[in-house]
């Protein structure tokens, strides 16, 4: 009887990592990526051949998806072979970057805002394709846990990130706001990221990209000076309404809320995929730009995420 080997059972069987990969693979638009990188990117310092761009993005993209380090991801490039399909490395002929050289690609990116060219390249793209549709927002955050010991050696936590309370619970971080649209796949089209104790309301107009016929949030959102605003500018306003001790909400009211819980439920869609299915609820970083920095590239990655059956098809 003859033995199978490991690639053979490799290739008969196609494990969900290498799927997930083959069609992230499939849907970036890597052409329209490094077009837009490429004027930033030395190819090489100090007589030291750099890495190509091609490599170094894609080893930064795995570790947004699966949450590695950089001594993580570079142990991972070693061992994973579907991290090394994925990046185009044999480990004879190009050996995997050390974690230094991943580390200083980061700090690239983040030095030239880069994140967000990034995110706008991906926009773009999924606008060529006529995925973007502009007749409504929904707006949203959510909490993103800092690590909160002292254990350090400035024995402090980051000065950079607050407290808040939300479900009778205090959470230290940083808030993360999204602005998706209302129709079609919940595409993200507008990030702010703000310390945690910001209140929602004050991200809402980095959030809107003024051409909307509809708007949609939940009552940390209301506003009764936006509700008149929208009134006359004939915009659609969808943000739930909130009661008080002197004034309950309603009948009326719970209804409209109810109704409109069922529209505004699609801004959680890109939430699950960036801390639930690529565990990204905990910041890896101090401070707030590098954290922003990471939190706006999840939310590019997550666009093509949502879009990739109809980008392949």
């Amino acid at each position: 009887m003859k033995q199978i080997s490991l690639k053979e059972l490799h290739m008969k069987k196609q494990i969900r990592v290498v799927a997930f990969l083959k069609e992230m693979d499939d849907a970036l638009p890597w052409h329209d990526l490094l077009t837009a990188l490429t004027p930033f990117y030395k190819t090489g310092e100090n007589g030291r051949s750099a890495y190509p761009l091609e490599t170094m993005l894609r080893i930064h993209f795995l570790q947004l998806w699966y949450n590695l380090s950089d001594p993580a991801i570079e142990e991972a490039l070693y061992d994973r072979s579907s991290f090394q399909q994925f990046v185009g490395l044999d480990g004879f002929t190009m050996p995997p970057p050390d974690e230094t050289t991943i580390c200083r690609f980061r700090h690239f990116l983040e030095k030239n805002q880069l994140a967000e060219l990034l995110f706008n390249t991906v926009n773009e793209h999924l606008d060529r394709k006529g995925l973007v549709l502009k007749s409504g927002t929904i707006v949203d955050a959510t909490l993103l846990e800092a690590p909160v010991s002292k254990k350090n050696e400035s024995r402090q936590r980051d000065p950079e990130m607050s407290s808040t309370k939300k479900n009778n619970k205090w959470h230290f971080g940083a808030k993360g706001h999204i602005g998706v649209q209302a129709n079609g796949k919940p595409i993200i089209h507008s990030v702010a990221f703000t310390t945690a104790k910001e209140a929602d309301i004050n991200a809402m107009d980095a959030l809107l990209h003024g051409e909307e016929q509809a708007v949609f949030g939940d009552s940390g959102y209301t506003k009764q000076e936006d509700k008149v605003l929208a009134r006359g500018l004939e915009v659609f306003y969808g943000i739930l309404d909130r009661g008080s001790s002197g004034h309950p909400l309603s009948s009326s009211q719970k209804k409209r809320n109810k109704r409109h819980s069922r529209l505004r439920a699609k801004v959680e869609h890109p939430f699950r995929i960036i801390k639930v299915l690529w565990n990204q609820s905990k910041l890896r970083y101090k401070g707030l730009a590098k954290n922003a920095s990471r939190f706006l590239s999840l939310c590019g990655l997550c666009n093509i995420y949502l879009c990739r059956k109809l980008l392949i098809a």
